[in-house]
């Protein structure tokens, strides 16, 4: 048999294997491996590019903001920012799973995991939920979308995985995803109204402004993580991963010193979650690099390159590569999809205009999405695993949110000036201010 009759078996063995539930790391490992034989790509050279693929500086802030997400969690303070949405939307309908929404976005602008979003904020709020009159499974699905703009609302660690393949700023990246990441949670809030308004779902409180102010006040810490993270790399202060760093020391000592929720005792658990959670993504980054050169050897980016060139136009070519991140989004995780799928389409999208933090943008929303779609939905798993209701139960009760999103991402896409008006570059965001 000749070559490219292996590198068809291998890849259907390999699917074959993925979707038995072989863990993602070994599957793109197994491929990896199993291709390099076939070709004849020396595995030297894949022990080479393991270590090069990790030997940057910018993926500090990967561990780090995993470990402020467990810091934050454990001191306390999610549970703060959750109580103070709660205040200034619990006098709608539906008043308190907005709030949960509002919760999540809070929380991302400090984790950067849609992952931690779901389960710190789900295990907090869906009890909640459940208890104010809401079904059970569109509770589960509040959270579980929710959670989707982890990875968007700035600082996302894919954003610096994405930064890191394509050297792009990270810190125009983290802008970059910042409006987006709000219109995300404005839309899914407003589907959220409406179809609590239809079923009646929630019960009402009165707004008290000085009951919101001191909910307000009670989380001040995590108001202070973000102005850490924001101001801090918006103005120039901190790198992102000097960012990180202070924003998890400012998180450990405040759940020491200030909200008492960590102990001395309770530090190496917290850490060896965190460890742990970093030990999964840091090989697969790593291994998802070498899977990128190789399909590049195979010919695949040239391929999908000519197909979509061939387009023409810049919306057909727009649309199309939304319509693969799309797909792809509901198949693979975001780690690998970024790594393999970035470094073949955001050419294409330079090529016809798009500025590369605006597609940035645009590839990682269409990708979130995909935590809420079938067949493989992250973030239903996650629900599902913090709330015990089967996964396909919540999927039901995804729709309003699947389609809220949905809307916003082609206003994102369609709109750049929502992306870029942040940003500092020439050409973009606030010089456009001063163009003459």
């Amino acid at each position: 048999m000749d070559n490219s009759t292996w590198v068809w078996l291998i890849s259907i063995a390999i699917t074959a294997l993925f979707f038995l539930g072989v863990p993602i790391f070994l599957i793109i490992g197994l491929w990896v491996v199993g291709i390099s034989i076939v070709i004849d790509f020396t595995l030297a050279n894949v022990g080479v590019t393991l270590y090069e693929g990790l030997n940057f500086y910018g993926l500090l802030a990967l561990p780090l903001f995993i470990l402020t997400g467990d810091f934050i969690k454990a001191a306390g303070i999610a549970q703060r920012l959750s109580d103070f949405a709660y205040s200034i939307l619990g006098w709608l309908r539906g008043g308190l799973a907005m709030s949960a929404l509002g919760a999540c976005g809070l929380f991302a602008a400090i984790s950067g995991s849609n992952s931690a979003t779901t389960a710190t904020i789900g295990s907090i709020m869906h009890p909640e939920m459940t208890k104010g009159g809401y079904d059970k499974h569109f509770a589960a699905a509040t959270v579980a979308a929710g959670g989707t703009v982890g990875i968007i609302i700035p600082p996302s660690i894919i954003f610096i995985v994405y930064g890191f393949l394509m050297n792009l700023s990270i810190s125009d990246l983290f802008m970059g995803g910042l409006l987006p990441g709000i219109l995300m949670v404005f839309a899914m809030q407003l589907a959220c109204y409406l179809v609590c308004k239809k079923k009646g779902w929630g019960e009402l409180i009165k707004f008290d402004l000085k009951h919101s102010i001191r909910k307000g006040g009670q989380a001040y810490l995590g108001f202070t993580a973000i102005f850490i993270v924001i101001f801090g790399i918006y103005g120039g202060i901190f790198s992102p991963t000097e960012a990180a760093g202070v924003t998890a020391g400012f998180c450990l000592l405040s759940g020491i010193f200030i909200t008492k929720g960590i102990s001395i005792k309770n530090i190496p658990n917290i850490l060896l979650r965190s460890g742990q959670i970093t030990g999964l993504l840091a090989p697969l980054i790593a291994v998802s690099i070498v899977m990128q050169q190789i399909l590049s050897l195979l010919g695949a980016r040239a391929y999908i390159t000519e197909i979509i060139s061939a387009l023409g136009g810049y919306y057909a070519i727009l649309l199309a590569c939304m319509l693969l991140v799309f797909i792809t989004g509901t198949f693979l995780e975001t780690l690998p999809d970024v790594i393999i799928l970035a470094p073949i389409l955001a050419p294409i999208a330079a090529s016809i205009g798009i500025d590369p933090i605006h597609f940035a943008v645009i590839f990682l929303v269409g990708d979130a999405i995909g935590f809420i779609t079938p067949p493989y939905g992250l973030n239903l798993y996650v629900a599902s695993g913090i709330t015990g209701i089967p996964y396909f139960r919540i999927v039901r009760h995804t729709w309003p949110y699947f389609i809220s999103l949905m809307i916003a991402w082609f206003i994102i896409a369609f709109w750049p000036t929502l992306t870029t008006a942040l940003l500092f570059h020439e050409g973009a965001g606030i010089f456009q201010l001063y163009k003459p």
